[in-house]
């Protein structure tokens, strides 16, 4: 699907307007006296907050009012069918056992998907006041009335990356760990935590890696053309396009891209 740089403008100024609106609501409960619900049963735990609930609810009713034919696909409610082949992807809180411990490393996702794959990406951080914006017109970090072009760095030797993951325990399947294991071990540095945050970094040349498994469409598709704009590369472990998830690596050069495959790929669940 051809969309035009005028549209592409016209919805990365949209998905602003969306973040907006959620940090509103979501803002007067972090480090707030907050009830967390549980969306997993047994041992696993998954929290949910009202504000995770309630921004994505006034985000989807705006989706609704400004382009009524548009899909949606919500980490909190869900899919709303469209009459368009474009779909809004939000993820309300991506990082919620972050905010509900005080911690930074949350944000607001938001992407727009034209059917094939996500065209307009954003994280929002409406504590600190960034906001990172990817699209083909390019990649920008902004705060306030301070807005800078982003891009990833050169690294092309595992042994001086910096690798993120948000948490060693989603590499839960046979190899998993092993492999990210194999890669940290080289790197010159591995940080763990960080959610959506790390992806940014990484957009911003501060970081160079992040491997992680076990993630939704909504969780890494308003990275992708983020890291994508700055010149970095996101892909399944086998290589293949993340837009579904599961096991994703991003890099911010592709030769490091290449080595980390070589060791991820034996763990791939996609090949």
């Amino acid at each position: 699907m051809i969309t035009s740089d005028s549209a592409i403008a016209e919805y990365a100024g949209f998905a602003r307007h969306l973040s907006q609106i959620a940090g509103r609501i979501i803002l007067p409960h972090f480090r707030a006296v907050l009830a967390v619900e549980n969306k997993e049963t047994g041992a696993r735990f998954d929290p949910v907050t009202i504000a995770d609930r309630e921004a994505e609810r006034a985000m989807r009713e705006e989706i609704t009012r400004v382009y009524p034919s548009h899909a949606i696909f919500g980490e909190e409610h869900g899919v709303t069918a469209g009459r368009e082949s474009l779909t809004w992807i939000l993820d309300p809180i991506d990082g919620t056992r972050a905010f509900i411990i005080g911690q930074l490393h949350w944000g607001v996702l938001i992407a727009l998907n034209n059917g094939e794959r996500p065209i307009v990406g954003l994280m929002h951080q409406p504590y600190t006041g960034e906001t990172v914006l990817g699209s083909r017109m390019g990649a920008q970090w902004s705060r306030d009335a301070e807005c800078n072009a982003i891009k990833t760095r050169s690294c092309a030797r595992i042994e001086d990356a910096i690798v993120c993951a948000t948490d060693p325990a989603m590499f839960k399947r046979n190899g998993e760990r092993e492999a990210f294991d194999a890669i940290a071990r080289r790197s010159k540095m591995r940080r763990f935590g960080g959610d959506c945050y790390s992806y940014c970094l990484l957009a911003a040349g501060l970081i160079d890696l992040v491997i992680e498994a076990a993630l939704k469409p909504y969780d890494i598709q308003p990275l992708i053309p983020i890291i994508e704009a700055a010149g970095g590369v996101v892909t399944s472990w086998s290589g293949k396009p993340a837009y579904a998830g599961g096991q994703c690596i991003a890099a911010g050069d592709r030769d490091l891209h290449r080595l980390a495959l070589e060791v991820l790929s034996g763990a791939a669940n996609d090949s």
